[in-house]
């Protein structure tokens, strides 16, 4: 069976960090791509972050470029996003998904995890 746990959120102080992690079963990392989704009260699910672990290459949403940091580690099947500089407008529910294509739109994306909450303070 598939499945994609996300974890690490919490709530941390504006200018904050904390590290979020997905643990994939049922599938090997290198055959996809995960990425990183994030959802804020009343508005639209949208793309944060995606790594090809078979290539290494990796893609950013313009609003954290800079700041967070996507990486893998292959032994673990785990796909790390590692957050710095959080503002409050990082407050959301963050969702890993994995896609057999490297890309930000979430159509492409099979499988889903359920999701952690994020909640930076000012």
């Amino acid at each position: 069976e598939v499945q994609l746990q996300a974890s690490g959120g919490g709530l941390v102080q504006a200018g904050g960090s904390l590290r979020l992690s997905c643990a994939a079963s049922g599938f090997t990392i290198d055959d996809y791509a995960i990425g990183w989704f994030r959802q804020a009260p009343g508005k639209e699910r949208e793309g944060v972050s995606v790594i090809s672990s078979s290539d290494g290459s990796t893609y950013y949403a313009d609003s954290v470029k800079g700041r967070f940091t996507i990486s893998s580690d292959n032994a673990r099947n785990t796909v790390y996003l590692g957050m710095n500089s959080l503002k409050p407008e990082d407050t959301a529910v963050y969702y890993c998904a994995a896609s057999k294509i490297g890309t930000m739109s979430e159509l492409e994306y099979d499988y889903w995890g359920q999701g952690t909450q994020v909640t930076v303070s000012s």
